[in-house]
């Protein structure tokens, strides 16, 4: 086996661009995701370390001795991250001539061939599932015969191997939280809307829903959703438990846990025998049947991604979602005890000032305990980016996602409504939404009944307010 090291690179100071994030950027207030799609592969590699560099706040120089003496290293890279990400691999490839280095997530996924091109200092990239792929590649197999690999031969020459099977076994993946205890400080993991510390981890892969702009499942998921046993996932769980008596929360990463009702039932039923406290994400149309399993059985939180209030939107983008069910699905949680944090998005196809107006009155509406604001970003191998594409919407020559600073852009422009316009609206909807006496009132009630409540609203109030002074579009 060689020794691996499984690295997110050092990158924007406070940026959530790690192998767990779905979008990478700079949040509102400090946020980092655990980095599980590459500790799922680091799992199965004997002897591996990883380092998360933001999350820690580790520089190059703090890495780069360390990386330098490994044989092998795999780096997550995305999108937005990719030119930092090859930055890196230059160095540590000038550091040691003969480290071997390949990328993974899901931008090589669907451009192969333009991350090897971009650099010579990439020796391949594990395409789609690349668990297994790895673990080939670190056993020193022949690169020639490990599916799902695209790699330079001796020549220089990019070869691309046959696609490796999508996993079936689910339960075949090892625990990824034993990786964390390793080798993470889960303290440094934060997300507003969960308790802290927190833990999170996947339950399955896949989302049946073909939400145009959604990254995962467009390029590595799939949409067939696979899970591991109830039995199996409770295991972890014990384990986990016991092994982080600190942790708060746990929150079940998979695109959407509630696909399978009859699975969630169970595995909530399971949960509740271990008496912890849990969330999900979830779809916006869960029987209120189900959502009374899961509450009484240690739920806290759904996570649901509402996108927009128009349903033409919706529509647009696929999300097979109703304004009046998620309406219901609202009132169903607020009435049994189940708190949600709201995601939007501004700037999806068939945006308007007047579509924008009525997603924020949505919002105020249904009214999560909290929400998340962000820009239409159209990842390369969605279907939204190939809207973009054939229908010239991009607002910059180069596609950008993200300031100089890892804020995210309005990558989008329609001829009704400029990049400008998008962009600005987020501000306005943050606003309107926080800044109304109900809200107000109730983030004061939270704080007076709890220290610890006051102290994180206090930080995440200064971090906040900072970010919406700082945040500005760059001339572009």
């Amino acid at each position: 086996m060689m020794k691996t090291l499984f690295l997110q690179a050092p990158s924007f100071d406070g940026f959530d661009g790690g192998a767990g994030a779905r979008y990478q950027a700079r949040r509102e207030i400090q946020s980092f995701w655990y980095p599980t799609w590459l500790a799922q592969p680091a799992a199965l590699v004997e002897g591996s370390k990883l380092i998360d560099a933001p999350p820690h706040k580790l520089k190059f120089q703090d890495i780069a001795a360390d990386a330098a003496k490994h044989e092998l290293v795999v780096l997550h890279t995305s999108t937005p991250s990719f030119a930092s990400d090859v930055k890196t691999a230059e160095a540590l490839k000038a550091l040691n001539p003969g480290l071997k280095i390949g990328m993974i997530g899901a931008k090589v996924a669907v451009e192969p061939d333009a991350t090897l091109a971009a650099s010579a200092a990439i020796d391949f990239v594990a395409r789609n599932e690349f668990d297994f792929t790895i673990k080939d590649v670190a056993e020193g197999r022949d690169l020639a015969r490990i599916a799902g690999l695209s790699w330079r031969n001796a020549d220089g020459a990019i070869v691309h191997n046959e696609d490796r099977a999508v996993l079936e076994n689910m339960d075949a993946l090892p625990f990824v939280t034993p990786v964390y205890k390793r080798d993470l400080v889960v303290e440094n993991y934060f997300i507003g809307y969960l308790k802290h510390p927190y833990i999170s981890f996947y339950s399955g892969r896949g989302c049946k829903s073909r939400c145009t702009f959604c990254l995962w499942p467009q390029t590595i998921g799939g949409h067939r959703y696979r899970t591991r046993s109830v039995g199996h996932v409770i295991e972890e769980l014990a384990w986990a438990q016991k092994a982080f008596p600190q942790v708060k929360e746990f929150f079940f990463d998979d695109d959407t846990l509630t696909d399978n009702i009859p699975r969630v039932e169970a595995l909530a039923r399971e949960i509740g025998k271990l008496g912890i406290v849990w969330s999900c994400n979830a779809k916006a149309n869960v029987p209120r049947a189900t959502l009374k399993i899961l509450k009484d059985n240690g739920l806290r939180l759904l996570l649901v991604g509402y996108e927009s209030g128009n349903q033409q939107i919706l529509h647009n983008i696929k999300k097979g979602m109703l304004v009046d069910v998620a309406k219901r699905f609202a009132k169903d949680c607020r009435e049994l005890g189940i708190v949600t944090h709201g995601t939007f998005i501004l700037g999806l196809p068939g945006e308007t000032k007047e579509t924008i107006e009525e997603t924020i009155r949505f919002a105020i509406e249904i009214n999560p305990h909290t929400l998340q604001v962000s820009l239409a970003a159209p990842y390369p191998g969605t279907f939204l980016y190939k809207q973009a594409q054939e229908n010239n919407w991009f607002a910059h020559e180069n596609a950008d996602m993200l300031s100089d600073r890892g804020v995210q852009l309005a990558s989008l422009s329609y001829p009704h409504l400029s990049h400008t316009e998008i962009f600005q609206s987020v501000d306005a909807f943050y606003r309107r939404f926080y800044f109304r006496a109900p809200k107000i009132a109730a983030i004061a009630g939270e704080m007076v009944r709890s220290p610890d409540i006051l102290k994180r609203r206090l930080r995440e109030g200064i971090e906040f307010f900072r970010f919406l002074r700082e945040r500005r579009e760059p001339a572009l």
